[in-house]
């Protein structure tokens, strides 16, 4: 019993993970053009018709890209609350609203979103279930609440927020309002931060933590592998790239297998 995943891109210039059984799959934000999500899941040997929904966290334009054009050409319908679509100003053709903790069944995978600090007009985080395995999506988020921790403390895998190094966003380039807006509580986790989360409420069965957002301006991939690979502890851990996707991982319930799947298909 199993679930796969893959992060197709993951940073400020688009974000987009695919989490699916051996029949569906679905899309969580679609930041990345409707090409380039299709190549990039032709690359993995996915295809598009397992793909029976998108999901949508925020409206920033990183998590909103595609989704009208992929939307359309697949006819998917797209999961998203009214106050996200007004904020995007998107024109989507089959929308499905959605309401925190009001679980949505794709075939064998159940949805559910809850909220987060974020600085967007209704942001929510998922985590998406199927086959005895649970799968969270937890990037964009201002600062760890209650709803994360307990919903990281359920998940066999998770896509986690690691956007900045504290030291590199401090003495960096950017402006004191973007610096301030980054760590303020409604912008981004810090390595920090995200370490934290994984070291302190990591259930035992958990199997893959892909290391998500990372800034590229203001964080290290090789940092941050480094650093979590100190505490793992039997948990693979996969910094997610802002330039191509990564691996395919089979997600199991019951083993501690840390291989990525040669084929879901």
């Amino acid at each position: 019993m199993s679930l796969f995943i893959t992060s197709l891109n993951s940073g400020s210039n688009g974000n987009c993970y695919y989490i699916g059984n051996g029949q569906e799959a679905v899309l969580i934000d679609a930041g990345i053009s409707c090409r380039e999500t299709e190549k990039r899941m032709t690359r993995l040997g996915l295809s598009m018709t397992k793909v029976k929904a998108i999901f949508i966290s925020h409206e920033h334009t990183d998590h909103i890209r595609g989704v009208t054009v992929l939307a359309k050409k697949h006819q998917l319908p797209v999961y998203i609350t009214q106050s996200t679509m007004a904020g995007g100003n998107l024109a989507l053709q089959r929308v499905m609203p959605f309401t925190a903790y009001t679980p949505v069944q794709i075939g064998g995978l159940t949805v559910t979103a809850f909220p987060k600090h974020h600085d967007a007009v209704e942001p929510h985080s998922f985590i998406v279930s199927g086959n005895q395995v649970t799968i969270g999506v937890f990037t964009d988020i201002g600062a760890p609440c209650d709803h994360l921790l307990h919903h990281f403390k359920q998940c066999h895998a998770a896509f986690l927020e690691a956007n900045y190094d504290e030291q590199m966003l401090e003495q960096g380039r950017y402006p004191y309002y973007l610096k301030n807006r980054i760590r303020g509580g409604k912008g981004h986790l810090s390595n920090r931060q995200a370490l934290e989360i994984f070291t302190q409420h990591r259930p035992a069965f958990m199997t893959h933590l892909l290391l998500s957002h990372l800034s590229q301006d203001n964080n290290n991939p090789t940092l941050v592998q480094e650093m979590f690979d100190q505490h793992a502890n039997g948990t693979r851990i996969i910094v997610a790239s802002r330039h191509m996707e990564t691996a395919i991982f089979q997600v199991e319930a019951t083993s501690f297998a840390d291989s990525p799947a040669i084929s879901p298909l």
